[in-house]
């Protein structure tokens, strides 16, 4: 299924359960270097987008769009897989949690190489570490199946990038206890946050997998959160005060 019809189906309320993280927004900025021009592909409700820079965003779904701000950059409705813009008419390419919904990765990628001039930055997590996390480990592991096979494989991302990007630099963003984006990750120190239905519609991964396997899934969290379980397994996590979730910064210069 291709991201825009994704998120018409799933992305009504994203706004209200997504935002940005000041830590974050940081790693992006600094990707983005000294980029004046800058095209946001996958853009959703516009978060991370920069506010002193000249902004073009690029979104598939019409429910995402509906919800971006009043003010925010100009959109236009497309896929990553074909961008109607110029070979190099952008500083820089960005997209932000958003190719692992593309239908075609690897298409989408070589786009935002096109059509930027001096760099291309990327934001998401190495999926072959989401089975690392204590969520998808102990109680969704379907959450890990959802990529791939060869996205499992560690090293494999990684060079993928290489191979369509170019030279890239890549470099770790560690996610914070108190994460204000409320992408899946963000509540690794507050699970409590996953059994309320208003946090999981704002997550992809508990819109795709089976209703039965996540309803299962937060059963389990409950009864170990009740009984201590979730915080005797996890007692050395709670002492940090950020972690790393595989959340990595991606800066490829074409």
């Amino acid at each position: 299924m291709v991201a825009g019809a994704t998120y018409d189906r799933i992305g009504r309320g994203y706004g209200e359960a997504r935002g940005e993280d000041a830590r974050i927004a940081a790693a992006i900025e600094r990707g983005l270097g000294a980029a004046r021009s800058v095209v946001n592909v996958g853009a959703g409700t516009g978060s991370y987008e920069p506010r002193d820079r000249e902004v073009t965003a690029v979104e598939p779904s019409t429910v995402m769009i509906e919800q971006r701000p009043a003010g925010a950059a100009p959109v236009i409705h497309a896929s990553a897989e074909a961008l109607p813009l110029d070979d190099d008419s952008f500083d820089a390419a960005m997209t932000i949690f958003s190719d692992h919904h593309w239908e075609e990765r690897g298409v989408g990628l070589r786009e935002l190489r096109r059509v930027a001039r001096e760099r291309v930055v990327l934001v998401n997590a190495d999926p072959s570490l989401i089975g690392d996390c204590w969520l998808a480990r102990d109680y969704l592991p379907g959450f890990a199946r959802i990529a791939p096979e060869r996205y499992r494989e560690r090293g494999f991302w990684e060079a993928e990038l290489r191979e369509l990007l170019g030279e890239v630099e890549i470099e770790p963003i560690p996610v914070s206890a108190d994460c204000t984006d409320g992408f899946c990750g963000a509540w690794w120190h507050r699970p409590e946050a996953y059994l309320d239905p208003a946090v999981r519609a704002g997550t992809s991964v508990f819109q795709v997998l089976p209703e039965e396997e996540v309803r299962a899934a937060i059963e389990r969290l409950r009864r170990d959160l009740a009984d201590g379980t979730w915080a005797r397994r996890n007692a050395e996590l709670l002492q940090r005060e950020e972690t790393d979730l595989g959340l990595r910064l991606v800066v490829a210069r074409p």
